[in-house]
């Protein structure tokens, strides 16, 4: 069986990737620059830059020349190898040979692949839309050889897919640099007037090597496949999961405790080893009546202690149902996060706060007893709406990009939409005296406002809002609002917005 080969070349790669991270970039002109001999040099564009002129090696400040609102971002070392190694595992899929090509490539090694998908055009397809689809601006290209792939895809304006023993004819018209050649090379074949590659493929090997060196034919040979390329291949990562057969059916809660602890201490050993902690975990065992039984566990943040996740699992042991015996556990970690060496602190008893391990610990067994949906933390946000200056947090090692506003009593219940209520007063830009909430009756002793909120004019238009604190005769203190000011002839419009403890 002939080889073949898929060559993916991302053409803005880093620039797509950020791209994805912050869409607000997606029609501004935006550049990657580092240090470069004392300057900052771009080394990397996004297409709305390069269409304005701006090219890679460019300084900095003639790109910002070039385009006034220029968005610059620094350059992040080892970005696009990180980038395309995560590409890569995502390409697995298709092929289990998966080679990274640095600086913007993949390579994929096809032979035996492509009749799955229906041939070789259907195959490629799939992959080039897949990707486009993620927002990756890439091209590909089959052929016999790595070269011929790696620069049909770049360089050629044809078909994409070279039949088999055709990867010469497709190179002849292509420029030397589809041979992945160094520039000192580039150089001198153009000053000679090889701007093809049918200007020099003709001339004698002997010749060609005095003129340009040993390199030169390697990377021709390799081209036309009269050479081997090795291929450094991505390794898949192996699952995290451990499996444990029985020796006898285990019926009891005792054994199934000592199951869950070995399985534990095996798995948490190996993310220890590879600095990662586990987010979610599930846990089966198979019953010797053919049936499956299950429970899985979920943490706050990223962890490998042993003793903790037990305790979570421990909450799930009365739920498992052994029946005639469990001859097989296993327990798998689908969801696994980085711990940095520091995170070990936080489960010592000089944690404190949001860091102390007990409330990790806490949080942990309540989710996984009540759900997690049913536990909630709040970072505060730039918005003077009240029901917009508060987000959900996703997990305790979010940090708040602001600070809570304690210059104001705040209602410790806050309703999520304020709720329309039914208000006499006196006078109608004096606070409420009744109050009908809930066919429920308030009269209101004592009151504090108003305070005036306006609405965000840049989010929506509408009136403002006045705040007044009330409290009733029972005690019970409430937050109301009227809403605009008040209009001769119509009645104002109030609210209760929330409840102080």
């Amino acid at each position: 069986m002939n080889k073949r080969f898929v060559s993916l070349w991302f053409r803005h790669l880093t620039t797509d990737w950020l791209t994805l991270r912050r869409p607000e970039l997606k029609n501004a002109p935006f550049v990657f620059v580092a240090p470069v001999r004392g300057r900052m040099v771009v080394t990397a564009a996004n297409v709305l830059a390069e269409i304005q002129g701006i090219t890679t090696g460019m300084a900095g400040a003639d790109a910002k020349a070039i385009i006034p609102n220029l968005q610059i971002t620094d350059d992040i070392p080892g970005q696009a190898g990180k980038l395309l190694n995560a590409l890569g595992q995502w390409c697995i899929r298709y092929s289990p040979l998966i080679a990274v090509n640095l600086p913007d490539g993949l390579v994929l090694d096809i032979s035996g692949c492509a009749h799955l998908w229906g041939g070789e055009r259907e195959y490629l397809k799939e992959i080039i839309t897949r990707l486009r689809n993620k927002g990756y601006d890439v091209r590909g290209a089959i052929a016999d050889t790595v070269g011929a792939a790696w620069a049909v895809a770049r360089y050629a304006k044809v078909k994409p897919i070279i039949e088999p023993g055709k990867q010469a004819d497709a190179l002849l018209s292509l420029p030397p640099a589809a041979l992945r050649l160094e520039p000192p090379i580039l150089g001198r074949l153009q000053k000679l007037g090889f701007n093809r590659i049918e200007n020099f493929i003709g001339i004698g090997r002997s010749v060609l090597r005095r003129r340009f060196g040993q390199e030169f034919l390697l990377r021709l040979d390799q081209a036309l496949g009269n050479e081997d390329e090795p291929l450094q291949l991505l390794q898949p990562p192996e699952p995290f999961s451990e499996r444990l057969p029985c020796l006898e059916p285990i019926r009891t809660a005792t054994g199934i405790e000592i199951a869950i602890k070995t399985l534990l201490e095996n798995l948490c050993l190996r993310l220890q080893g590879e600095g990662k902690g586990l987010r979610t975990a599930i846990l089966k065992g198979y019953r010797i009546d053919g049936q499956i039984i299950q429970a899985d566990i979920g943490t706050s943040r990223a962890t490998h202690n042993v003793s903790h996740l037990f305790k979570l699992f421990e909450l799930k042991i009365p739920l498992l149902e052994p029946d005639l015996g469990i001859e097989l556990f296993t327990l798998d970690a689908p969801k696994v996060e980085d711990v940095s060496p520091e995170q070990e602190t936080l489960w010592s008893p000089e944690g404190c706060g949001l860091e102390d391990s007990g409330l990790a610990d806490l949080l942990d067994r309540l989710a996984n007893k009540i759900g997690a949906p049913n536990i909630h933390r709040y970072l505060p946000q730039e918005h003077y709406w009240p029901e917009r200056s508060i987000k959900l947090a996703t997990s305790l090692n979010e940090i708040p990009q602001t600070t809570w506003r304690t210059g104001r009593l705040r209602p410790s219940l806050l309703l999520p939409r304020p709720e329309r209520i039914e208000v006499s007063a006196p006078v109608p830009d004096d606070p409420p005296m009744v109050f009908i909430y809930k066919n429920e009756t308030h009269h209101i002793r004592r009151s504090d406002g108003p305070e005036r909120i306006g609405r965000e004019w840049w989010i929506d238009e509408g009136p403002h809002r006045d705040y007044y604190q009330v409290e009733d005769r029972e005690g019970r203190r409430y937050w109301l609002f009227r809403s605009g000011h008040y209009a001769e002839g119509e009645p104002g419009e109030w609210f209760i917005h929330g409840f102080f403890a």
